[in-house]
């Protein structure tokens, strides 16, 4: 049941659903590229990521100072159908911006 619930209340978020799905868009992604595309702080997308990711949602990979994250494979099943659906809602995904600087 936490887990369940723990899933569910990952995907509460309108952010961390446009997170998922942009992940899920464009793959592997920099933390930095995600706060340049979503223009938030950084504290907030590590937020957000942290909860999707302990949900069982993300997995991270660090590289030096970076952290790359993608979808989390393989997903089980009840994860996959709701990245399924996600897909068909009408949500305003940003652009892949560049934000990280050597």
């Amino acid at each position: 049941m936490d887990i369940f619930l723990k899933t569910i209340g990952s995907i509460n978020d309108e952010t961390r659903v446009k997170i998922l799905r942009f992940i899920d868009i464009n793959g592997e992604v920099c933390v930095c590229d995600i706060e340049a595309s979503f223009d938030m702080i950084q504290s907030r997308i590590s937020r957000h990521l942290k909860i999707l990711k302990d949900a069982g949602f993300l997995k991270v990979d660090r590289r030096g100072k970076w952290a790359y994250y993608s979808i989390r494979s393989p997903l089980d099943e009840f994860r996959r159908s709701i990245l399924k659906e996600i897909c068909c809602l009408d949500l305003n995904i940003p652009d892949l911006k560049k934000g990280c600087t050597l």
